[in-house]
């Protein structure tokens, strides 16, 4: 007995969901990279005006990497959110088309980029500290 159009939407529409909410949970990541790297930039000029406050020197010309590296973050972020609205549609397709294939590309390209930027940061705070 073949099932009614009707029911395969009823079916289908729990992968949709499933699929919004994988990228609803994508865009949260990026916001959360997005803030970090901002906090990062911010945090040192943060401590330049603590220094200037207590007297010290200031290092005007010397800012460090911080806000090198919280540009790159807040740049992972926006394209966190670009990567994840593609793989979003590209996902809506298969699941309408019925041929659903799993792709670990953005995961893993995550993974690394984010590794590297924690390398870099503990390399940054072992040089300042």
């Amino acid at each position: 007995m073949k099932e009614s159009p009707a029911n395969d939407h009823k079916k289908n529409a729990g992968d949709h969901l499933a699929n919004e909410r994988t990228f609803l949970a994508w865009v949260r990541t990026s916001i959360g990279i997005m803030g970090f790297g901002f906090v990062v930039v911010k945090f040192s000029l943060f401590v330049r005006q603590i220094a200037a406050a207590l007297g010290s020197k200031p290092q005007i010309h010397s800012t460090g990497y911080s806000p090198v590296i919280g540009v790159l973050l807040v740049s992972l972020g926006a394209l966190t959110t670009l990567f994840s609205y593609i793989r979003y549609t590209n996902t809506k397709k298969q699941l309408e088309q019925g041929q659903y294939y799993q792709s670990s590309l953005l995961i893993k390209w995550m993974t690394a980029v984010i590794f590297l930027a924690s390398i870099l940061l503990i390399i940054y705070l072992i040089k300042t500290t």
